[in-house]
């Protein structure tokens, strides 16, 4: 399970150090894909699970083709080194607007890294959806 925040920075070659907490999960590979406004990061075996619904849902015809194209054509496999740095590829942080500082969160099931731009407009407004979502859950 992925939980917590953590505030990074890329080097100059489009690696960043993962974050301790997230290390031993990834320590034999996981895989980078484009989501809305940041990137994912799975274990290889809950990204084959998204890959699997998300091909359902192109069958059921809810979901464009081109929509599984582009995520498995941009995903890549990274395997951390021995100082915990995965290298993120180019079209990946164009995508997400990654530059230098970025934060990298744990969202239960899989990591997103966020620039910090992007990960402050979307935390601003979060506080109040999950006072709502806890409401509706009965906590």
């Amino acid at each position: 399970m992925f939980l917590g925040t953590f505030e990074h920075s890329l080097d100059d070659k489009g690696r960043v150090v993962l974050p301790s907490a997230f290390r031993s999960a990834l320590s034999e590979g996981g895989v980078l894909a484009k989501l809305d406004d940041c990137i994912g990061l799975w274990t290889p075996e809950e990204f084959q699970n998204v890959a699997t619904l998300l091909q359902d849902k192109v069958r059921e015809g809810q979901v464009s083709q081109d929509a599984l194209r582009v995520f498995a054509a941009d995903a890549a496999t990274v395997t951390p080194d021995s100082q915990g740095r995965i290298s993120i590829p180019a079209r990946l942080r164009d995508h997400s607007g990654l530059e230098r500082e970025l934060v990298i969160n744990g969202r239960i099931d899989r990591v997103e890294i966020w620039s910090t731009d992007r990960w402050s407009g979307v935390s601003t407004n979060a506080d109040s959806k999950l006072a709502s979502a806890v409401s509706v859950i009965g906590l």
